[in-house]
């Protein structure tokens, strides 16, 4: 993980100790006017390390990775937020490279690179935990360019790391996962008097999410896929019980404070919440799950969870990261895949390269195949490496970081 600077080596003592099997470092960032970062490899917690980073000098690359997200600025409408990200540095790779490898070298502190480059070094790969926070919810750190042509995916694996009130709470356990278990779908829920639009078109039999039911076979639970799919929030907490997964493709909308981040499902306005109704349609928020309503009590969360929808992870972007990755984690997943900011359709890259680019079905099969796969973390990272040489190669929008650099997974361990 090479840096371009050339300061004298740093102390790299650390790594001598390294356990057999995968040697993993937890970085975790505070944002306090400064951006203050500490690490400590998990083989050698008693020797952690810290670092500042003048806020004058990430806050910039900071801004400009802001602009170039299809995450709505304020006053600005979905369509308009999408064409800002398709013409801006997500939609040419030699612009998009400049910024990752800027974001690379504002937040990857000389220290830390050069004991990941001890590890790379002797042939090992690391896995690098990474705690953001709230300024740095939007950094697709697999997707930093640490040198040339070689992005953090390419030398390690890459995870959120939650913080250890949640996934360490007492009286939290894990779900146990099956690989034969059931997983329950939720794929395109209409949303009552359409209040928002499918995120599938009609034609979604001849794209990849078809073959991920296929794939599924007998073990899927929930609805079919768009334009007339309903499931509403009774429904999906009874067939989670004893499940072990949840696939989840539809909406979720951002809000104040985490707790209120809600999921669209089939709910109409009189089913009872703590969201208020839109409409004939009442949202189903993260305090509805982890508090239940009523006398109901939170829900049994299966052990992995992906969740692509529009800023679904957006937990790290509020000062308390209650929001439903955290929910989820905190009600027993150990791995939840989301996304870091507003995720374009399949008709939105259409539109965009003028053609057929089924980039948003495409990321619901993998990130699927990743939660089948032994190591969901490390999975994932390989589609986004091949997701990151087709772009470099080819230009062609549908590879863009705009898809699989949203993408990320946490994992949660017992």
């Amino acid at each position: 993980m090479t840096r371009r600077d050339r300061r004298p080596p740093t102390d790299t003592r650390v790594v001598l100790g390294l356990l057999s099997g995968q040697p993993r470092v937890q970085v975790k960032f505070v944002d306090a006017g400064e951006l203050y970062l500490t690490w400590r490899w998990e083989h050698a917690p008693e020797q952690p390390r810290a670092y500042v980073i003048p806020r004058d000098l990430v806050q910039p690359v900071l801004d400009e990775l802001e602009q170039a997200v299809p995450s709505p600025l304020p006053g600005e409408n979905v369509r308009a937020a999408l064409h800002r990200a398709f013409t801006g540095p997500f939609g040419a790779p030699d612009r998009e490279a400049e910024l990752a490898a800027r974001l690379a070298g504002s937040l990857i502190p000389f220290p830390l690179a050069a004991e990941l480059n001890e590890v790379l070094g002797r042939g090992i790969r690391p896995h690098v935990r990474i705690q953001p926070s709230a300024s740095l919810g939007r950094v697709p750190w697999e997707a930093l360019l640490v040198d040339e042509n070689r992005r953090m995916v390419h030398e390690a694996e890459v995870s959120v790391l939650q913080p250890a009130g949640v996934w360490k709470a007492p009286g939290r356990k894990v779900s146990p996962y099956g690989q034969e278990g059931a997983v329950v779908t939720v794929i395109d829920p209409v949303v009552p008097g359409r209040v928002l639009a499918p995120v599938l078109g009609s034609g979604w039999a001849d794209t990849p999410v078809a073959e991920v039911l296929r794939r599924l076979g007998s073990r899927r639970r929930g609805t079919e896929p768009a334009v007339g799919g309903e499931i509403d929030r009774a429904t999906l907490r009874t067939l989670l019980t004893g499940a072990s997964r949840l696939l989840y493709v539809g909406h979720v909308s951002s809000a104040q404070y985490g707790l209120d981040v809600r999921m669209h499902l089939s709910d109409g306005a009189d089913v009872l919440g703590r969201a208020g109704p839109i409409g004939p349609h009442r949202p189903l928020t993260a305090a509805d799950i982890a508090f239940g309503w009523e006398a109901e009590g939170p829900w049994h969360i299966p052990s992995r969870v992906a969740l692509i929808a529009c800023d679904s992870g957006s937990d790290t972007r509020f000062a308390e990261p209650t929001a439903l990755v955290s929910v989820m984690v905190r009600g027993g997943a150990e791995h939840v895949t989301a996304a870091r900011w507003t995720l374009p359709t399949d008709a939105g890259f259409a539109v965009a390269a003028g053609g057929e680019a089924p980039a948003f079905s495409a990321a619901v099969d993998a990130v699927d195949a990743s939660h089948e796969a032994p190591d969901p973390v490390a999975a994932l990272g390989a589609w986004q490496r091949g997701q990151s040489e087709r772009w470099a190669r080819t230009g062609s929008l549908e590879y863009s970081p705009l898809v699989w650099g949203a993408l990320t997974t946490t994992w949660a361990p017992p």
